[in-house]
């Protein structure tokens, strides 16, 4: 499917806003009383305009619809790992300033599952809370393509601070993701917001593997998908933790460690048994929400050897599966099942945290060994510039924003042919 280089321009000028303009500089409305939430932004289509004009994102005569911008901050309640009903929070974003035929036939939705994070100020929630503007995908899913965009906060973030953040964890990151789906769609309902049925399924990076557990847990259910594209997932989570301890150095030990930390936790195991000291009792305080990943990879170590310990390395790398972290790495994984959605796996193959094979392979298993009806991946150098030869390569951070202008053109197009817009 080739993507016109033009239109990823604008989706990526649109995505690196990082709160294109405060309640200082842009006079907000007053917030409007609604029911099960509050509106925590709420830009015109007009003022969306003028505001991607002025920063470059959309050139002055640009002729394609900008929609306006109107968030919402949803709380609702979850099941974490241990099976206890937890209250967390998500972001609901709905297009406005649309045309009637639009609101008649109803919006579809995108579940869009975030990257990694590890502040809580990065939460989807928190930013909008704090910045009162527009930012990152749902400016390219919602303002430029008209979708209502569903960003749940995760576990350990947004109103589930001070519970630890399950990263990587299988059936917590699908529940956290499902019932937010669930739980906007009531609010929609309780508010006046017309949806019309359909949703579609994306994330990047951890988003990929929790879109990816999200989609097995909505065939399971019964619920239907008009489409998936998870983007940059470790879907494959023993192989990744396989090729992660086999290397010498870790350029961003945060995540690994996090992983290490999350997984102990879970199944009550002494962290230092993967962790070597001082950075095992380091952990708890540096995964809490009040550190960015920066400030975090200051505290590690890089070298793989001196983070973590011979035993754990020795086991992971040979994939022992007598050992219990190889035994969950395997269960939380998502590569292991055959959807019946059809399903494209969006990555750069510059990919320089989360390897291209990654993904084919992924796409591979799950179309061989577990009868996948229609998956395949695509690359997203080639998709932004036609060249199935390109010499482009993009990395991980670098990639995040043109896959989700490719994914947004991807789920626009199957809109048009089912919905009619």
């Amino acid at each position: 499917m080739k993507i016109k280089f033009a239109y990823l321009f604008i989706a990526v000028s649109a995505f690196v806003l990082m709160g294109c303009g405060g309640a200082d500089s842009l006079d907000q409305p007053d917030k409007e009383e609604v029911t099960g939430g509050e509106v925590v932004v709420d830009f015109d289509a007009q003022t969306m305009r003028n505001v991607l004009v002025s920063k470059e994102a959309i050139p002055a005569d640009y002729n394609k619809p900008v929609y306006g911008y109107k968030a919402y901050k949803i709380p609702y309640e979850t099941t974490d790992e241990e099976g206890n009903r937890i209250e967390v929070s998500g972001l609901m974003v709905v297009p406005t300033g649309v045309p009637e035929a639009m609101k008649q036939i109803g919006f579809s939705l995108v579940s869009d599952s975030h990257g990694t994070i590890f502040a809580n100020a990065e939460a989807p929630t928190v930013i909008a809370e704090t910045t009162n503007s527009p930012d990152g995908a749902p400016v390219i899913l919602t303002a430029l393509s008209g979708f209502v965009t569903l960003q749940a906060d995760y576990i350990g973030f947004g109103d589930s601070l001070g519970h630890y953040h399950p990263y990587l964890l299988k059936s917590s990151s699908a529940a956290t993701t499902v019932d937010f789906i669930n739980a906007a769609r009531a609010f929609a309902a309780n508010n006046g917001i017309p949806l019309n049925g359909q949703l579609f399924v994306t994330g990047y990076s951890e988003g990929g593997h929790v879109a990816m557990a999200a989609l097995q847990t909505l065939e399971n259910e019964g619920e239907p998908v008009a489409f998936a594209a998870p983007m940059a997932g470790p879907y494959m989570l023993d192989r990744m933790g396989q090729g992660v301890l086999a290397s010498n150095a870790l350029p961003v030990p945060s995540f690994i460690a996090d992983v290490a930390y999350a997984f102990a936790v879970r199944y009550g195991v002494n962290v230092d048994t993967l962790v070597k000291e001082p950075y095992a009792s380091a952990l708890p305080g540096l995964f809490d929400g009040s550190k960015a990943r920066p400030e975090i990879d200051a505290q590690l170590t890089h070298v793989t050897t001196d983070l973590f310990t011979a035993d754990a390395i020795n086991r992971l790398t040979s994939l022992d599966n007598t050992y219990w972290f190889t035994q969950t790495l395997q269960l939380n994984s998502t590569a292991y099942w055959g959807p019946q959605t059809p399903t494209r796996l969006v990555q750069c193959m510059g990919d320089d945290v989360i390897p291209f094979a990654m993904s084919t392979g992924t796409a591979s298993v799950m179309r061989d060994n577990f009868g996948a009806a229609d998956i395949g991946v695509i690359p997203v150098e080639v998709a932004i510039t036609g060249d199935v030869n390109t010499s482009i390569r993009l990395g991980h951070a670098d990639c995040a924003t043109p896959a989700y202008g490719v994914v947004s053109k991807i789920f626009a197009d199957v809109r048009k042919a089912t919905i009619g817009y």
